[in-house]
């Protein structure tokens, strides 16, 4: 199964309901991992150590910041672009289905843009 990481402002009842419905899911927040109010690049360069997918409500600096790793040739292992409007259920059933269905390097150098 793929390992996630989820942002700074990413929607706590998301990674709440994410870990209550499947409890083998590896999801760590920035918060756990000594990242909170780090730079973009600097999280988008400890998942690509971590081999994590990042979970991110950031629309406006992550692209970017994916965009310009890619540019360097450096790895980003998957970014999920969750929208803050989204409904909690709604983006706890899609990551799980996208997380479930995919294969190991399947979202590698991309930037994933739910809803599904």
């Amino acid at each position: 199964m793929l390992a996630l990481l989820a942002d700074e402002n990413f929607n706590g009842a998301i990674t709440d309901g994410l870990r209550r419905r499947d409890r083998a899911l590896d999801l760590v927040r920035v918060q756990d991992v000594g990242l909170r109010t780090r730079p973009d690049d600097e999280m988008l360069a400890w998942a690509a150590t971590e081999n994590r997918i990042v979970l991110t409500h950031d629309f406006h600096t992550i692209p970017m910041e994916v965009y310009r790793r890619i540019a360097n040739g450096d790895f980003v292992p998957g970014v999920f672009m969750v929208p803050d409007d989204m409904a909690v259920g709604q983006a706890i059933d899609e990551i799980l289905i996208a997380v479930g269905a995919a294969l190991p390097d399947e979202y590698r150098d991309m930037l994933k843009y739910f809803p599904l």
